[in-house]
């Protein structure tokens, strides 16, 4: 009960920002009276990088170029710049302040390692790798370098090299937290990662102006570590293929805590491909793919198609490397001749293989519905339509297709009429049989209204809204959506709160009665 009483603590008291507020003030009483020289520019950065954090952006953007302009070379004023710039969603003009950094600073590693996080992000994986590497030579030992070269080594399937990094750069260094710009208590959140991707992409949800969010890696935690007060849990680890060990860990670390869980681990192991295509088969109006992971090295070699034949597959066929989303590393086999070569090009030592479902309609197009699973309801996402059978939402025919952007359109206003109440109601059943607080489901519907399982899972984006005005009409939708998440974190974490402050009152209470003394 003693944690319980921090994690209530944390939601009621938060005393950083007046101190910021305060020090903010003090720096500017400073400059009004100190001249030129190395002090005063520390003190202008301190200052710029203050009023980021306050959460005054436009000012802290000026304050950083009045900074720029006298002193263009200076290491800490185009770092702390870049990373103003990158928090802000300014990822271009963050990796030029980066580069500039660099062009200075060349032996400084921590430069590197910002810019190469954003060509992360941004799937630049050969140029953030050189970056990670040059970081790693100037810094054997520097923790951001390793995590990162970790993460691309992963990313291209050398998940053994990966680990052997993750373990040096994340030792002593499996929890962080992250910056909090609100202007009120936060509410204190523990977010459960893997080290090695599968996890939920957060950004979208997790305002830092409400949320106070600690990272945990927690494949990589160490089990004496004491962990962050925290009113909730948020288990963002949600690849069941890829995330095993960490899904392992969080199942640790979740009993160690009193506070609410959102996506218990447990629920989240039973769902990997193989399992899903299984369990989710039994449910009336779903059809789900025959899956089975091979050997790669078998569908490379001459018994390869004999496999496929004696595994009740046919062509075509879909091959995909596990732990992949966003399409990567996922293949159409149209015949036995392709196989091998298709093997071959794909990373990893076993690979899915899947039944194909077709999800052509009339016109030819096949459609990728998704709806999100949050706390129990059920929300339209998006419908992505395309000649092409693999259908991912940007690079499909909705751009420059108004009919096709219609027709999400009626998806989205209402989701039963667009669906029937044949897939309706095998939405209502896969929820249930998932168990998750946040999840969602990619499926596309066959000429008898059935429910084509692609994917049902925990890892689904919600993709931010394109400020181009043809997507207008899904406003709605992605702010339903995110709203729902939030409302759904909110609400657990003060429920919990609430009941360990009456806990609290109550046994307070009796030792009153009791003449204890406390």
């Amino acid at each position: 009960m003693a944690a319980a009483k921090q994690n209530a603590a944390a939601t009621t008291a938060w005393a950083p920002r007046s101190r910021q507020e305060a020090r903010l003030r003090q720096l500017n009483q400073e400059l009004a009276q100190t001249g030129d020289g190395e002090a005063r520019l520390l003190a202008e950065i301190e200052r710029a990088s203050l009023l980021g954090a306050l959460d005054l952006g436009v000012e802290a953007r000026e304050a950083f170029i009045a900074i720029l302009e006298r002193h263009p070379t200076h290491f800490t004023a185009l770092n702390e710049f870049g990373t103003l710039l990158a928090g802000q969603g300014a990822i271009e003009a963050a990796c030029r302040v980066y580069a500039e950094a660099i062009l200075h600073h060349p032996g400084n590693p921590m430069a590197h390692v910002n810019l190469a996080n954003l060509l992360l992000r941004a799937n630049r994986h050969s140029e953030a790798r050189a970056h990670y590497e040059a970081a790693l030579k100037a810094d054997p030992d520097h923790p951001g370098a390793h995590q990162g070269l970790g993460a691309v080594l992963a990313d291209e399937g050398d998940r053994e090299a990966a680990q052997t990094h993750f373990r040096k750069g994340f030792r002593a260094h499996a929890i962080s937290t992250l910056p909090y710009r609100g202007s009120a208590a936060p509410i204190p959140l523990l977010q459960l990662v893997s080290s090695g991707g599968g996890n939920i992409p957060t950004a979208p949800f997790l305002d830092d102006r409400v949320f106070l969010t600690s990272v945990v890696v927690a494949d990589h935690l160490n089990p004496a570590a004491r962990l962050p007060p925290h009113a909730l849990i948020f288990n963002a680890i949600g690849d069941a293929d890829l995330c095993a060990p960490a899904l392992e860990a969080a199942m640790r670390l979740v009993a160690q805590s009193e506070a609410p869980v959102i996506n218990d681990p447990r629920a989240v192991t039973k769902t990997g491909r193989i399992d899903n295509a299984a369990r989710l088969a039994a449910l009336p109006g779903v059809v789900t793919p025959k899956t089975s992971l091979v050997a790669r090295s078998i569908l490379i070699g001459r018994e390869g198609a004999a496999w496929i034949a004696g595994g009740g597959f046919a062509f075509p066929l879909l091959l995909r490397s596990p732990g992949y989303h966003t399409g990567r590393n996922f293949v159409l086999v149209e015949k036995p001749t392709e196989l091998a070569e298709a093997a071959t090009a794909l990373p990893g030592d076993d690979l899915l293989v899947i039944e194909y479902l077709d999800a052509r309609g009339t016109d030819g197009n096949a459609r990728k519905y998704r709806v999100m699973m949050i706390g129990g309801k059920i929300f339209p996402l998006h419908l992505a339509i395309s000649r092409n059978w693999k259908v991912h939402y940007f690079t499909s025919d909705m751009a420059e297709q108004p009919d096709h952007r219609n027709e999400e359109m009626a998806f989205l206003k209402d989701m039963p009429t667009a669906l029937g109440e044949k897939a309706i109601t095998a939405l209502n059943a896969i929820r249930d049989m998932l168990g998750l607080d946040y999840a969602g489901v990619d499926f596309g519907l066959n000429s008898n209204g059935d429910l084509l399982l692609f994917e049902a899972n925990a890892t689904m984006v919600i993709a931010s809204l394109d400020p181009d005005p043809r997507w207008a009409y899904r406003r709605h939708a992605i702010s339903e959506v995110i709203d729902a998440v939030v409302a759904m974190i909110r609400e657990k974490a003060i429920a919990f709160s609430s009941e360990v402050e009456t806990g609290s009152r109550e046994e307070n209470a009796s030792k009153q009665k009791s003449g204890a003394r406390f």
